[in-house]
């Protein structure tokens, strides 16, 4: 994880996410304490997916929730929010509806594309679906589900601000190269 993280890094990554949906609590705080010590060696902000106590434990710059996991306007009650980054999955268009879409810094498009590493979602948006939530929010979109070379471009022109990447550089036999030529093709 870390020799990965760190070849991501120097390929262009500008901020690491960990998602850990199947370990205890206490896995899921040594793996966030040991990426935490490269991320802020790289000056590169942690998120922690969808746990508030691994998020404090090791100030994490931020934390990343889905519509069944615990709101956002609950994490700004108990978190000291300030400088801290909260993002919020959009897996039904009503949830741009609902008050939490205030507590959130940015909204991830979940899944763009049908992916392996995000079984537990409801709704495939497709390109239309970004550019049907970019014409209803103005918050940052970050889309999320097989983002590929590819796709990046069609992706981003359809209103995402940003991608999330897995497989792309995680299952790459050279994750710097492929963050590197990810980070290039959204550059330009």
């Amino acid at each position: 994880m870390l020799w990965v993280a760190e070849k991501a890094i120097k390929g262009g990554v500008d901020i690491i996410q960990l998602r850990e949906k199947n370990t205890s609590d206490e896995l899921f705080f040594e793996k966030a304490i040991a990426l935490k010590k490269l991320t802020d060696y790289y000056q590169i902000p942690l998120i922690i997916n969808d746990n508030l106590r691994v998020a404090e434990k090791t100030d994490a710059a931020g934390i990343h929730v889905g519509n069944s996991d615990l709101a956002p306007s609950i994490i700004d009650q108990r978190w000291n929010k300030t400088k801290k980054i909260v993002g919020y999955s959009i897996e039904y268009l009503h949830q741009l509806e609902k008050e939490e879409i205030e507590f959130s810094d940015y909204l991830g498009i979940s899944p763009v594309f049908t992916t392996f590493t995000k079984v537990d979602t409801v709704t495939q948006w497709g390109l239309s679906g970004i550019e049907k939530i970019r014409s209803l929010t103005k918050k940052p979109l970050v889309a999320i589900g097989r983002m590929q070379l590819d796709n990046v471009k069609n992706v981003l022109n359809a209103g995402a601000d940003s991608i999330a990447v897995v497989s792309a550089i995680c299952a790459a036999d050279n994750p710097e190269k492929a963050a590197y030529m990810l980070k290039n093709e959204i550059l330009r």
